[in-house]
């Protein structure tokens, strides 16, 4: 029979124990970036051993969730959000957030600063939007999803940004938009004008907002 060395017998406990402290970390997290991990004592090489032993997956360049995460309807923002923290999901992506468009976007809208560096990802596809001054920090709303802080435009500034950007995106859509809130958002008509002057919309959107009244 074949003995094993005491001090091999605490190596492998003590594998085991590490792994599960290692798993409990990235559940609680959601979604992590491996650099994220190292601050709780994660290495890279046992980040790879989870994964090989399939307790772990990895889902896009840098990013991780423990076997079995159940993703949310919004898990592709929390997957930019993990890879562009500075980045505001707006217009369409908003839209969808919030539940004012019958549309699905296959590529994800995010805003960011007039001179910020624009974001590269293999997966999703982005579509950016340069903000500056109070249109980029006006109406920004943090959402916890799986576990992630994300970052969306309010409901209202999300309607404004839409007549803003109707060019891109299509004035039907904002129309549209516009009457959804006003069903949905009762009473919300004094922040949407508030957003519609920070957008310099106001002109634009008086006609329609008075015939969805």
């Amino acid at each position: 029979m074949r003995i094993i060395p005491d001090e091999l017998y605490d190596t492998l406990a003590m594998t085991v124990t590490t792994k599960k402290k290692a798993i409990r970390v990235i559940e609680k997290r959601g979604v992590v970036r491996s650099r994220d991990l190292e601050a709780h004592g994660i290495s890279r090489a046992l980040l790879a051993r989870l994964v090989e032993d399939q307790l772990v997956v990895r889902e896009a360049r840098g990013l991780y969730v423990a076997a079995g995460h159940e993703p949310s309807e919004s898990h592709t923002l929390v997957q930019v959000a993990k890879r562009v923290p500075e980045a505001v999901f707006c217009l369409l992506t908003a839209l969808r957030f919030h539940e004012l468009t019958t549309q699905s976007p296959a590529e994800v809208w995010i805003a960011i600063a007039e001179k910020a560096r624009r974001p590269s990802l293999d997966h999703p596809r982005l579509r950016v939007a340069r903000f500056s001054g109070t249109a980029l920090t006006t109406g920004v709303e943090t959402h916890q999803v799986e576990g992630v802080t994300i970052r969306v435009t309010s409901a209202a500034k999300t309607v404004a940004d839409c007549f803003k950007y109707r060019n891109k995106i299509g004035i039907d859509v904002a129309v549209e938009a516009l009457r959804d809130f006003t069903r949905k958002y009762r009473g919300g008509s004094s922040e949407l004008a508030r957003c519609a002057r920070v957008c310099r919309v106001a002109r634009i959107m008086q006609p329609y907002m008075d015939s969805v009244a």
